[in-house]
């Protein structure tokens, strides 16, 4: 899927690139495909027309692709990346407080029965979010079953549909769902609706990202804001100053992000007025 169309990273990339052109610089998006794509050769392409490289995700993006990608000598900052062992600056979604957030909005709600549909685990930024619904869970003296824990494909393109499915087969239901990300929680919204459950009556659901359509889903979904355009920009901000040569102490950033509560977690109630 090209970047600028992908729900979460199409914001960061919009962000980076307002404010590439705000600075006078232009953006060369380079997409990169493990299975058809020779990294010596983008290396080398890279080295020839770039001033900076920004390198968005991991995943596919390997700690050692990183550090061939550095040995090129060019300004770099990483997004949504952060490689042990070396001090890359990097811009960072606050992942680990988003899911410890959610998780514990979810407690507080008075669920007990939390499933977690969890995303895969090449995925460090998913994997803090994880780590963060579990340091919720334990400081609740709480352990979720491993039945409640789906696992996942990777590559599928429905992985919270699937993950989901295989939870409602199960003899025992949760009373709420964590997904991992927005992307996760449209596709399991989708098969509670399938399986003729209400949200957030049988099942409630809450996620990370608040990506633009969770606003206006049915019902509306409750996630953990991850502002993606201001990483986009912060990370402009810190490659162009680099790329000036002005002194720039290599830190890994964390943005700030925020709950949003809406309906699917059963938790929002609108204040209603009435005129006398």
């Amino acid at each position: 899927m090209h970047a600028l169309l992908d729900i979460f990273y199409g914001d960061i990339v919009r962000g980076f690139q307002a404010e590439a052109q705000r600075l006078g610089y232009r953006v060369v998006l380079q997409m990169y495909d493990q299975h058809t794509d020779r990294l010596d050769e983008i290396q080398s392409d890279l080295a020839a027309h770039v001033q900076g490289l920004v390198v968005a995700n991991d995943g596919n993006i390997t700690p050692q692709m990183v550090i061939q990608l550095d040995m090129l000598d060019i300004p770099m900052v990483l997004i949504e990346n952060r490689i042990e062992g070396r001090h890359l600056p990097s811009v960072l979604g606050d992942n680990f407080v988003a899911g410890y957030t959610v998780m514990h909005h979810l407690l507080k709600l008075g669920h007990q029965e939390v499933a977690i549909l969890r995303g895969p685990t090449k995925y460090s930024s998913l994997v803090d979010r994880l780590l963060g619904c579990f340091a919720a869970l334990g400081e609740a003296g709480l352990t979720i079953p491993d039945f409640f824990l789906p696992g996942t494909e990777s590559d599928h393109p429905q992985k919270g549909y699937i993950q989901m499915k295989r939870i409602l087969a199960l003899p025992q239901r949760p009373t709420a769902v964590l997904a991992i990300s927005d992307k996760t929680a449209l596709g399991a919204m989708s098969a509670i609706r399938e399986a003729g459950l209400l949200i957030p009556t049988d099942i409630a659901i809450a996620s990370i990202d608040n990506v633009a359509g969770s606003a206006h889903t049915h019902p509306p979904l409750t996630t953990y804001h991850i502002p993606k355009r201001e990483m986009g920009v912060l990370a402009m901000q810190t490659l162009y100053r680099i790329i000036q040569g002005e002194p720039e102490i290599a830190a890994k950033s964390v943005v700030y992000g925020e709950l949003i509560v809406r309906d699917s977690c059963g938790a929002y109630r609108p204040v209603i007025t009435t005129n006398r």
